[in-house]
């Protein structure tokens, strides 16, 4: 038996590939309902800031990526799951991935912005997202403060 190594021609899978959404994704979505049941003010996919982050508070200076397990590599059992069809492409497109997140990362935190990844599989528990957003958004206290 030989091995398929595409399951689409090449103009197929660029088709299916267009309509992978970047922004207003269900897992967004689910944390900007939590944000906002939380009284958050929040801005969306700044294009001035280093790797567009999908929510951004700039009176908190907070930046909020909302990563999908899958494209992002992340080490759950879905982020983990590598196609059999094409590996090497989508082994090099996740570690692309990879190395862009964490050069955003590194330019927001040294322009002094908090950074935070939310992860996917990690929203499917409402009470521990809520939970998170909550720690994220209450007043860090400031340094020589005793009170």
């Amino acid at each position: 038996m030989t091995e398929r190594t595409d399951v689409y021609d090449a103009a197929k899978r660029s088709a299916v590939m267009r309509r992978v959404k970047g922004r207003d994704t269900t897992p967004e979505m689910t944390v900007r309902r939590a944000l906002t049941g939380l009284g958050a003010r929040y801005r969306l996919h700044r294009k001035d800031l280093p790797g567009r982050p999908d929510i951004v508070m700039p009176g908190r200076r907070l930046a909020l990526f909302v990563h999908g397990c899958f494209w992002h590599g992340h080490d759950c059992a879905r982020g983990s799951r590598v196609p059999k069809a094409n590996r090497e492409y989508w082994t090099a497109k996740v570690a692309r991935n990879r190395a862009r997140d964490l050069a955003a990362r590194e330019a927001l935190a040294a322009a002094g912005w908090r950074v935070e990844t939310l992860w996917e599989c990690d929203l499917k528990d409402a009470v521990a997202l809520r939970a998170r957003l909550a720690e994220l958004l209450a007043p860090s206290p400031r340094v020589g403060d005793d009170g």
